[in-house]
């Protein structure tokens, strides 16, 4: 049975590098383009073209390893990998295999546990193949764009822990400028090796590799599917074959590609036409002090120095951008708890992909934004208002001046807001009755009718006592 065996997995992410050239040549690395445009004779190959390995990829490798709490080789080289396939027109690949530039840190999840990671490394993209009906032709467009592979230790025990260990890799890639790491794109792509054991068995099963997996819910489904049919092999008294295999999001099925390659199979040797290369402990320093706050370390400042609550900070630390924009609002003196209910009620409210977040390109400028909320801060509009006042602001792009009057900056005092609430209690006889009965909800009605009366000028909360008192 499925419950008899215990899952070991390890993840290889291939992460593009943000740089705007490729590892070797001088060619475009951006996003699309007609096919086989932003190519070179290094690019594709030809006879005579010789790699320049670019400092810059070299650089933001370094960074990712800093990022990720490896430790650096101070001294490393590239190797060739030997494959023929359509998308390699070199016939090997330039990557790196014994002396890999990063090697020993960790991913934390959020249980504590720590996800090693064995190496990172340097290495040039493939092509890409493109099928149609009239055959299958290849664009060299990414040949030659910078990669980095991160190789984690074989400590993922569950699909989950794999969906998060990745989120988290991606979070920190784009937070450190390394990567925007779109899956759609390409940026980000996950080959999963996995294999089964019997709990509490200390040796490995047979493991297989599903290639390029594109999306977190996508390894999810691999996954299972992966544990459910090496499972069914296994309780039938068969052996588990190692092979490459990939995930067909139409069919949500695994398919097998061919046998997995090893090692030998690569024939990897030193790339004879790049040079060793050396890195020093100064330029490692200049590095390490270029690399931002990261995610994990902002969520944690948020909560204990601004005073946000889980719920907001969990909401806005994944989006670097988000971040960005609440802190320029709340460094001109705005509070961060409104503006934080703002962006994630009112402003979130209007997006339907985690793309529009992780963009954020809205029409409201952080000193508008901020205006906004020091009105909200002073008692002078309320929450209700302040989110109707922003989606304006959203849609034309204009100030919160251009929607709030002067007459909605007026402050309801004592008096009025008592007669408010005294009117409210006489002109909703049910809900004061609920209220006394025990029906806490029904104060909800009383307040509206109270906010509604005031234009929203009303303090809610001081409302809400004034109706208790007179009940």
């Amino acid at each position: 049975m499925l419950t008899d065996y215990e899952m070991v997995c390890g993840i290889e992410t291939h992460v593009e590098l943000a740089s705007k050239t490729k590892i070797f040549c001088g060619c475009s690395t951006a996003f699309g383009g007609e096919p086989n445009t932003h190519c070179c004779p290094v690019c594709l190959g030809l006879p005579g073209a010789l790699p320049v390995l670019s400092s810059e990829v070299v650089r933001l490798a370094v960074k990712a390893g800093l990022a990720l709490n490896c430790s650096i080789n101070l001294h490393s080289h590239m190797d060739r990998k030997n494959y023929t396939y359509p998308d390699l027109p070199k016939a090997y690949q330039i990557s790196q295999f014994d002396e890999p530039l990063c090697v020993g840190g960790f991913v934390t999840l959020d249980s504590g546990k720590r996800i090693g990671i064995t190496r990172i490394h340097i290495e040039e993209d493939a092509g890409k193949l493109v099928h149609g009906s009239e055959g299958t032709f290849v664009d060299y467009n990414r040949a030659g764009v910078p990669l980095i592979e991160i190789v984690s230790e074989p400590d993922i025990s569950t699909p989950e822990e794999a969906r998060e260990y990745t989120e988290k890799l991606r979070l920190i890639m784009r937070y450190a400028d390394i990567s925007d790491c779109r899956m759609q794109e390409g940026q980000m792509r996950c080959d999963v090796n996995l294999s089964l054991r019997l709990h509490g068995s200390d040796t490995f099963g047979t493991r297989t590799e599903t290639k390029n997996i594109n999306s977190f819910g996508n390894i999810v489904k691999a996954m299972n599917l992966e544990i459910g049919r090496q499972a069914a092999v296994l309780d039938a008294g068969g052996t588990v074959i190692r092979e490459t295999m990939r995930y067909d999001e139409d069919a949500n099925r695994i398919v097998s590609m061919r046998s997995k390659e090893g090692f030998d199979d690569y024939r990897f040797f030193p790339e004879p036409d790049i040079p060793r290369f050396s890195i020093d402990e100064a330029e490692i320093n200049d590095i390490r002090a270029s690399i931002p706050e990261l995610p994990f370390e902002k969520r944690e400042r948020y909560i204990k120095e601004l005073g946000l609550s889980e719920y907001n900070a969990d909401h806005l630390y994944r989006y670097k951008n988000v971040c960005a924009f609440f802190e320029a609002v709340i460094n001109t003196g705005a509070t961060p708890r409104n503006t934080a209910n703002l962006i994630i009620v009112t402003i979130f409210s209007g997006f339907s992909t985690e793309g529009e977040k992780e963009d954020f390109d809205i029409r409201v400028t952080a000193q508008e934004m901020a205006k906004l909320v020091k009105y909200l801060d002073e008692k002078k509009i309320s929450m209700q208002t302040a989110s109707k006042t922003l989606l304006s602001m959203l849609e034309t792009g204009e100030g919160a001046d251009s929607f709030i009057s002067p007459e909605d900056l007026t402050d309801v005092d004592a008096d009025e807001l008592l007669a408010l609430c005294q009117k409210a209690v006489e002109e909703n006889p049910k809900a004061a009755d609920d209220v006394r009965s025990g029906t806490d909800k029904a104060i909800n009605v009383l307040k509206g009718h109270v906010m509604k009366n005031s234009r929203g000028r009303a303090d809610s909360a001081e409302a809400e006592r004034i109706i208790r008192s007179l009940l």
